[in-house]
């Protein structure tokens, strides 16, 4: 396997139609096994609607090897010190590679570029029981150098999606110095 090729995709490319489902399909295979449990049957994590707005925004990077696409994730700025990556996905086909690893270091590269000084992401936990990809993802970002600020109720940060959940959960903030 190729060496993973990592790219902001251009507001353009949210015309390509393909693109657009090829993206959402992978965010929400990906979610779909990574928060099962989490939110009512048949949620997805995102739709072609949105997605096409986030690439138009000039938010969302991709990683492809060999020319297909391997992985993306959301990239965007909170405030002037601080960027923020989401939405991380990887084909599972290829893990093991460093797709995701690679997608986190351009996120990074890319908001300290920006002159941002530090870097955000958020984890959504189930407040009563262990999800083994989610312990899985916290010893991962902890290995990356991010450590957990606070910790909020999903219903509070977003109450629109509190209804989907099929379990409590809370939304762990990490953040990390990009120094």
């Amino acid at each position: 396997m190729g060496v993973p090729e990592i790219e902001l995709l251009p507001p353009s490319a949210a015309d390509d139609v393909t693109l657009i489902a090829r993206l959402t399909g992978l965010v929400n295979q990906v979610y779909a096994e990574a928060e099962k449990g989490l939110w009512q049957e048949n949620t997805d994590r995102t739709s072609a609607a949105e997605m096409a707005g986030l690439v138009r925004a000039g938010e969302i990077a991709v990683a492809r090897v060999d020319g297909d696409l391997a992985g993306s994730t959301r990239l965007q700025r909170l405030d002037e010190n601080t960027g923020e990556f989401g939405m991380l996905a990887a084909d599972p086909a290829r893990r093991g590679i460093g797709i995701g690893r690679e997608l986190v270091r351009f996120a990074e590269r890319a908001s300290r570029d920006a002159g941002c000084r530090e870097m955000q992401l958020e984890l959504l936990v189930p407040r009563e029981w262990q999800h083994p990809s989610k312990v899985f993802l916290a010893e991962w970002y902890g290995r990356l150098g991010y450590r957990v600020t606070h910790h909020v109720d999903l219903a509070e940060d977003y109450p629109h999606l509190a209804p989907l959940l099929a379990t409590p959960c809370d939304l762990f903030v990490y953040r990390k110095g990009l120094a």
